[in-house]
């Protein structure tokens, strides 16, 4: 009788599969509250990697990291009426503390648009205070009737960034830079994902803002996830909260302002982008274990060189896990490192030493090969960019092959309901077009050029409409 697998496959069930590897990798699990989540050891050391990388870049925009407060008084949100009105159905409120009911309710934040900028109208005096760049890592609460974990559950961990310009085209232009070198810069270099940056329509953007840049990749299934996105609130913001600058000139001038963020969706994005049959492959760059060295048997030489090559690729800095675990049987342990995607292993037993070889088995395109122990350490630099390089081109292959270029509505359904993406001209969908998609389950998940650049506007001629089904 056949082996059964240890994950649902994909093409049988995708979104069993992805509930299956979740699981099974140990990266998260359910809360106790519905919507919730338990982000295990291995699912949080992918999240510090994310941070880590984003954060670097975050700071190289000379943007400095802050923390507000969880609790927001239920009257910050009425102050700009499309913001409140385009999350008032995800509120989570708090009515009672103390054990007394408040005063005024207060509300578990969704996004901090309205304490951010209740600090910005006392910070922002004069042109000197100029630009001001916020960012916070923190969780926010938006009720999910529909979770799924890492996707959507009703509180997450994320990164979001707030700033204020002197102009309309400093706004602009900090948006646009985190947009690319922050965002897109990460998940092309370090996720290994295939993005298309562009540009929400006005139906799709952020409740509040005047544009939306979004980066949307394709998952395994043809679908499409929005990874992160990057706002220009115009004055908005500053109008409500009277946030205002004294100019050079000596004028009260209102400020412009900037928010952008990205979430531990990203997680999940790797989970579907990359994920096989086998469970996880994690990009090289990103992985907190890069390599794990297997001893097959106790024997004692064996542990001694397991041991010694976990020192000498640390030394080379590699991203080293030694697996000494022989109490538990080494296919077990080969399999769960699998399950986990470590991208590299290096399995050594007595007959490996006896021939001075390791097996070195990778993650990525698959496959074990004998590799001598005294070329490892400069053999394995080499491997992982190589296998890093493998799952972007993957990931961009898998987009371009499953895109079809279209002139009809009638078209761009049929593409999304194959299972794929489909780019047609805005001037011919249109906004009632864009309506229309919704009795197929699909969006326009962002306008791009014919090029495939950001446009300039919601009506620049040659837009493009990127049509998809999405999570």
């Amino acid at each position: 009788m056949a082996k059964a697998p240890v994950l649902t496959p994909r093409a049988d069930d995708f979104p069993r599969w992805y509930q299956d590897l979740i699981t099974k990798a140990e990266l998260a699990d359910n809360g106790p509250v519905r919507g919730t989540m338990v982000i295990r050891p291995y699912g949080y050391g992918l999240w510090e990697r994310m941070q880590s990388e984003m954060d670097a870049r975050i700071k190289e925009t000379g943007t400095q990291n802050a923390y507000f407060p969880l609790l927001i008084p239920e009257s910050y949100l009425t102050r700009e009426a499309e913001h409140v009105e385009g999350f008032a159905p995800e509120l989570a409120v708090v009515t009672h503390g103390g054990g007394k009911e408040l005063e005024e309710p207060a509300v578990v934040r969704p996004t901090s648009e309205m304490i951010i900028n209740a600090s910005f109208s006392k910070w922002v005096q004069s042109y000197r205070d100029l630009p001001l760049l916020i960012n916070q890592w923190a969780n926010v609460v938006r009720w999910e009737l529909r979770p799924r974990l890492f996707l959507r559950t009703s509180e997450f961990l994320w990164q979001e960034g707030h700033t204020a310009h002197a102009t309309y085209e400093e706004a602009r232009d900090f948006a646009a830079r985190i947009h690319r070198r922050v965002y897109e810069d990460f998940m092309v270099n370090v996720l290994a994902m295939d993005v298309v940056p562009g540009r929400k329509t006005v139906k799709e953007r952020f409740a509040g803002a005047v544009n939306t840049l979004t980066l949307e990749g394709m998952m395994g299934d043809g679908k499409a996830l929005q990874m992160a996105t990057s706002h220009e609130l115009g004055q908005n913001f500053a109008k409500a909260f009277n946030t205002r600058y004294l100019s050079k000139d000596g004028r009260q001038e209102l400020v412009w302002q900037t928010s952008w963020g990205s979430t531990t969706r990203m997680i999940g994005a790797l989970v579907m982008m990359h994920g096989d049959d086998n469970g996880l492959r994690v990009p090289p760059r990103l992985a907190r274990i890069q390599a794990v060295v297997l001893a097959i048997k106790g024997d004692d030489a064996v542990l001694a060189k397991v041991r010694e090559l976990g020192d000498r690729l640390t030394a080379a800095g590699v991203r080293v896990q030694v697996d000494d675990r022989t109490d538990i049987p080494f296919g077990r342990r080969a399999v769960d490192w699998e399950l986990k995607g470590v991208p590299v292993r290096i399995e050594v037993g007595p007959r490996d030493l006896e021939n001075g070889t390791a097996m070195l088995a990778r993650r990525i395109p698959g496959g074990k090969e004998p590799v001598s122990l005294d070329s490892l350490v400069s053999l394995l630099p080499k491997v992982l960019e190589e296998d890093q390089a493998l799952l972007l081109k993957q990931s961009r292959e898998r987009r371009e092959s499953r895109t079809t270029e279209v002139s009809t509505f009638e078209e761009a359904v049929e593409a999304v309901t194959a299972g794929g993406w489909a780019r047609i001209p805005w001037a011919v969908l249109g906004e009632e077009g864009e309506s229309k998609l919704a009795d197929h389950a699909a969006t326009v998940r962002c306008l791009v050029t014919e090029d495939g650049a950001v446009p300039d506007a919601d009506d620049a001629p040659g837009n493009v409409a990127v049509v998809a089904r999405a999570y």
